[in-house]
């Protein structure tokens, strides 16, 4: 796997999958793509990268963007941007996506999942706790759906999509490309 994401490692364990951690050394740059664009190009190039190393493995790449409207939210760089993200996320809809890349010596395949999250308007007092915990900063859109905090009044689509991992879909791919269970 080529991140070193701890949701990421959770999630894939569920597939039953044996991995190893391979974190990546690709540069994000995503001047003028779109969010699905910037997933995939993400996902890709961290797959990518890291198969140059290992050639004879079955190497996964994922890469989460969160989208509203036009505009791309990555990981906060700092409490004040969590605030911001935070606060433009708050009573609306938003887009997330996941770029999957697995490359093996049988081929490559790659996949974008979207989900729409709908937040709840939130209030200062949440968004400046939540902030404080230190829980957002790592995380794409500057929230986890995971972390406990009434941030989410619904999902429409994959749940671990929202995590940082479609598990469906990995799987999918994976077995596509010969990768077997243990």
């Amino acid at each position: 796997m080529a991140s070193a994401s701890p949701r990421r490692r959770e999630l894939l364990a569920q597939l039953g999958y044996p991995f190893e951690v391979a974190p990546s050394r690709f540069e994000e740059r995503a001047e003028g793509l779109s969010a699905y664009q910037t997933a995939l190009a993400f996902a890709r190039g961290k797959a990518r990268e890291v198969f140059s190393r290992h050639p004879e493995a079955i190497v996964l790449g994922a890469d989460t963007v969160v989208a509203l409207g036009d505009e791309i939210f990555g990981k906060p760089a700092d409490g004040e941007d969590a605030r911001r993200m935070l606060r433009k996320l708050s009573g609306k809809t938003h887009s997330v996506f996941t770029g999957v890349c697995v490359c093996s010596p049988r081929g490559t395949r790659e996949s974008v999942v979207e989900t729409r999250v709908e937040f709840y308007p939130l209030a200062e007092e949440l968004i400046e706790r939540y902030v404080k915990s230190g829980l957002p900063m790592d995380k794409a859109g500057g929230y986890g759906i995971q972390d406990g905090y009434p941030l989410v009044k619904g999902v429409k689509g994959s749940f671990t999509n929202v995590v940082g991992l479609p598990v469906e879909e990995v799987g999918a791919l994976i077995a596509a490309l010969g990768g077997e269970k243990c």
